[in-house]
């Protein structure tokens, strides 16, 4: 893909607009995200974008900056990543610039508490759609690992209140073992 100013204004421009008009946090705009530069634009593959989100999801820092980040150096590598970045947290640091200015209008405002109250429902919702989309994704590969880690993941976490840093630590560390002994036996059937 040739990479011109017109790219790069759209890499920008599409980051910031999701950035600007996303309530919610990081799982909201990656599946914005994901709409956008998977089924939108055709940018990335959909196997990619969940692995770019699952790296975002662990490593420190806000989801949606690491996603903007990790998509924006896949698309353009360090310029890519440096613009996205900059889409990403350019609106929220605009938006509360200007609501520091006049907090206390806002914070007593009757309207603006009725339309975070709107808004949350809208999140959940989205919400709920990355959840869907993220199982449908992996019960596709019809292998039986993932799903029973996931099964296993939301038991911890909702019935046994796990913590999420736990259960990330330790899906890591078996997924990075399911990795090593898949590739291990896939060499040795090479070998014979």
């Amino acid at each position: 893909m040739k990479k011109d100013i017109k790219f790069y204004l759209k890499l920008f421009a599409s980051t910031f607009y999701l950035s600007a008009f996303t309530f919610g946090g990081g799982y909201v705009i990656i599946s914005l995200m994901r709409k956008k530069f998977v089924d939108q634009y055709q940018w990335i593959e959909e196997k990619e974008m969940l692995d770019l989100t699952a790296i975002a999801q662990s490593t420190p820092g806000a989801i949606a900056v690491n996603a903007s980040i990790l998509v924006g150096y896949r698309m353009a590598g360090i310029p890519g990543a440096l613009l996205t970045v900059f889409g990403t947290v350019l609106p929220p640091l605009i938006i509360l610039s200007v609501i520091s200015v006049a907090y206390t209008a806002f914070r007593d405002s009757v309207m603006v508490g009725y339309t975070l109250r709107g808004m949350q429902a809208g999140v959940a919702a989205v919400i709920i759609d990355v959840v869907i989309n993220m199982i449908r994704n992996v019960t596709k590969e019809k292998k039986p690992f993932p799903i029973l880690l996931m099964i296993i993941a939301f038991i911890a976490a909702f019935f046994f209140d796990v913590s999420v840093i736990i259960i990330i630590l330790v899906c890591g560390l078996l997924g990075a073992i399911s990795i090593y002994y898949h590739s291990h036996t896939a060499k040795k059937g090479d070998k014979a």
